[in-house]
């Protein structure tokens, strides 16, 4: 399928996979690019020379096109932009900061760049610093999300209407019935990332893949809005987040409990009671572990069969 984001990263499949930190390693992103789709690496929790080693074995492992994930909030940024220009890395999505930022210095190189936005006003801003695209990122999502806790499918079409750049859907999206259903509301591409976080090619720990395919509706929550929006699992740190808020807590009572590394040691380390858990409320849909490359040939394949059973309704 040929469409305004194949032609612009020059893939097959109008997919993209999300840059999670802990998740996005070299393995995952050549897996989804070999496969058609784009691969990120996610760059976020990686420190620079960790994130060159997977640039290059990205280029060893795949010749189709990938990206890196940039959250323009990362500590060493000009270091990691510079990486990624030295490497040759031709596409980067940036989030988490000001698009104006680094948009005009990545274009002057040759990089195809897109920002992730969570409104109507961030898309507007991220179009006029110069970006290619858009991903518009509704409240679902797993991880560190938008203050608005605006729905994808109420995002789309509202970001739709206003810029003239490629939309792509993301949060909520792990199936082709998903992928349909943001492209009918106005989105060009997707970007998935939960689905991916329980593939094979992963570099989450086992322990956190096992429990993403047990988790059902209603078992993740947006919290710690104080700080930065992030959608969790319910475990034991989870709990005992939502005790602290019975207190009535200072922000620094939450940066406090929420300590260093807690990502790390939930997703990447496996501790599934005192870690992070960062996940979409997609996952209620996930029911197995397997090669990203079945996961999103399984996704086409449903795509194109709900499209052609509409069309011939």
């Amino acid at each position: 399928m040929t469409n305004k984001i194949t032609e612009l990263f020059n893939i097959q499949y109008p997919i993209i996979q999300g840059g999670m930190i802990w998740v996005s390693g070299y393995k995952l992103a050549s897996a989804v690019s070999n496969a058609g789709g784009l691969g990120l690496i996610g760059a976020g929790s990686m420190y620079p020379e960790v994130l060159r080693e997977h640039i290059q074995k990205s280029k060893k492992a795949t010749d189709k096109p990938f990206g890196v994930n940039v959250p323009m909030l990362y500590p060493q940024i000009e270091e990691i932009i510079n990486i990624i220009v030295d490497e040759g890395v031709k596409i980067v999505f940036t989030s988490a900061g000001n698009p104006k930022t680094w948009t005009s210095f990545l274009k002057e190189k040759g990089i195809t760049v897109v920002h992730v936005v969570s409104s109507v006003k961030f898309a507007l801003k991220a179009e006029s610093a110069g970006v290619d695209a858009v991903v518009c990122e509704g409240f679902e999502a797993g991880g560190h999300n938008g203050r608005e806790e605006t729905t994808t499918f109420t995002l789309i079409p509202m970001v739709k209407e206003q810029v003239k750049i490629p939309v792509i859907a993301a949060g909520g999206i792990g199936s082709g019935r998903g992928m349909l259903a943001a492209m009918v509301l106005g989105a060009d591409g997707v970007q998935i990332g939960s689905r991916f976080a329980a593939t094979l090619e992963s570099s989450a720990h086992i322990n956190f893949k096992n429990t993403i395919v047990d988790v059902k509706d209603g078992d993740t929550h947006l919290t710690l809005k104080e700080l930065a929006p992030v959608r969790l699992i319910k475990n034991k740190f989870y709990q005992e987040i939502q005790e602290l808020y019975l207190q009535n807590p200072s922000k620094e009572k939450l940066i406090e409990l929420l300590g260093r590394a807690r990502a790390k040691k939930g997703m990447f380390e496996g501790d599934l009671d005192n870690g992070e858990l960062e996940i979409g409320q997609i996952a209620g849909l996930i029911h197995d572990i397997k090669p990203a490359k079945e996961v999103l040939e399984a996704i086409i394949k449903e795509f194109n069969s709900v499209k052609s059973l509409i069309i011939s309704l």
